[in-house]
């Protein structure tokens, strides 16, 4: 087993995330390459040390930063793929001639491609070995990459199918700042971290609206049922969802200030267009292209999701939010918990 003082690690994806776990690696002693898909973020961070999507974070030289996507790989043994989720196909098809055949490979982007309707697990095994594909993990749970920069205390967990590999990740991320926890069931981890992207857009519009703590909490509580009936026909593990990558991922969107599906959310319930939104965004909201994925796998699977159901109505345009806030308050009665 390679130690974690001689891991050789790239990162793949410079956005925030990326950024922040590039940074969090370099800080332990591993000699960490970072990928950028666009060349301009590279010449900026050479030119003032600062990477745009992590304003106000120093990018120390020692950390290296290229768009060359093999001289990220070479002699790397841990590969973190982090690019936007309807990206990572085509980072992924580009990058792994050059990904190590002892390699372990790692996912920490959150959500679902819209072409396939598949989690991000699937997406890398198209170009993967089925080597690669047992030694893979998952990174998620409630971290903003802000507060992992500035070292607050913060917790995730990491799913693999091998325990040897889930363990070997464990110890590459933990420190005393950002505590790692394991778990087997690699479908519901990643299901927890995308979906709970479109449970924040809704937790924002309702905010928008103007509504308060009561509202937030039903919607918070129901959409984690939401994600649970879907997560559990889909081959999940229901506890999971009570765990760091469901309730704790979904807690941290749906309310803190820094979420950025939560704030796309806050705009479309005050009454601005998706369209304008996003024109003025930088950074993506995975919420937004996750919806119209996590709303057709519900009708694939026969599964009842009215709060994606209607977030997907208003992002198309059919509903504004006010009314999709009233169709949820008056469907049939029903009891708490159903299958």
């Amino acid at each position: 087993m390679t130690k974690p003082e001689e891991t050789r690690a790239a990162v793949l994806g410079a956005g925030s995330w990326g950024t922040a776990l590039a940074l969090l690696l370099h800080e332990k002693g591993v000699p960490v390459r970072l990928w950028s898909f666009e060349g301009e973020v590279v010449e900026e961070v050479r030119r003032t040390g600062v990477n745009p999507y992590l304003e106000g974070v120093p990018i120390p030289d020692s950390l290296h930063l290229t768009d060359q996507l093999p001289q990220a790989l070479e002699g790397a043994d841990l590969v973190l793929s982090v690019s936007p989720a309807q990206h990572v196909d085509t980072v992924i098809r580009k990058a792994a001639p050059a990904i190590s055949p002892h390699a372990t490979v790692v996912s920490a982007s959150k959500g679902i491609e819209i072409a396939s309707l598949s989690r991000m697990d699937e997406v890398l095994a198209r170009h993967l070995s089925p080597e690669h594909m047992e030694r893979f993990c998952v990174l998620s749970g409630p971290s903003f990459a802000a507060e992992v920069v500035r070292g607050e205390p913060t917790a995730v967990v990491v799913a693999g199918r091998s325990l040897e590999a889930r363990t070997r990740v464990q110890s590459w991320f933990s420190t005393s700042r950002f505590r790692v926890y394991t778990n087997p069931d690699v479908i519901g981890v990643e299901l927890g971290g995308a979906l709970k992207n479109v449970v924040a857009l809704a937790a924002g519009v309702v905010s928008g609206l103007g509504f308060g703590y009561n509202t937030q909490a039903a919607l918070i509580t129901r959409g984690l049922a939401e994600i649970t009936r879907l997560g559990v026909t889909l081959g999940a593990e229901a506890r999971t969802f009570s765990g760091l990558a469901g309730m704790g991922d979904l807690v941290l969107t749906c309310t803190g200030e820094l979420s950025r599906n939560r704030t796309v959310g806050t705009r479309l319930g005050q009454g601005e267009t998706l369209n304008a939104i996003l024109s003025d965004m930088r950074a993506v909201a995975e919420g937004v292209r996750t919806t119209p994925a996590v709303h057709a796998l519900a009708a694939r699977h026969g599964v009842e999701m009215p709060i994606v159901a209607e977030v997907h109505a208003i992002l198309e345009g059919e509903r504004s939010p006010a009314a999709a806030v009233e169709r949820l308050m008056l469907r049939d009665p029903k009891p708490e918990a159903w299958s």
